[in-house]
């Protein structure tokens, strides 16, 4: 994953919070459905458009999905300055736990690309972990 280039016009910080969909999961079918929620700042000093999604999603047991597409959720939003995007998604593990991370690919307003790091994040069905 390439990094954040190191001016402040491009600072983006990406949180995310995910939850297990336990009505959408079958754990007897190793289906284990999660939602997460990604909400993207734009701390910087320049717009930042949301070109490209990749995602890299391992289960518990180790197996890796990699996933790449443009925009999110069907969109590619123009993040301005000071302002912020939030959208949902989800995935399928066949295990109880699972991690995901990846990166965007954003364009600032001046036309330079870059690609902005989301950190590992845990799914995990409730009272998994402790």
């Amino acid at each position: 994953m390439s990094s954040e280039p190191a001016s402040e016009e491009y600072k983006i910080r990406i949180s995310v919070e995910s939850a297990y969909l336990d009505t959408e999961s079958d754990p007897d079918d190793e289906r284990f459905v999660f939602s997460y929620t990604v909400t993207i700042e734009n701390l910087g000093n320049t717009a930042a458009q949301l070109l490209n999604r990749h995602w890299i999603i391992i289960d518990g047991n180790g197996r890796e999905q990699e996933v790449k597409g443009e925009g999110v959720v069907g969109e590619q939003p123009l993040i301005e300055p000071g302002t912020g995007y939030q959208y949902t998604s989800g995935t399928m593990l066949e295990t109880p736990v699972g991690i995901m991370q990846g990166s965007y690919q954003m364009q600032g307003s001046d036309g330079l690309l870059f690609d902005a790091e989301i950190k590992p994040f845990t799914l995990a069905i409730p009272r998994v972990l402790h």
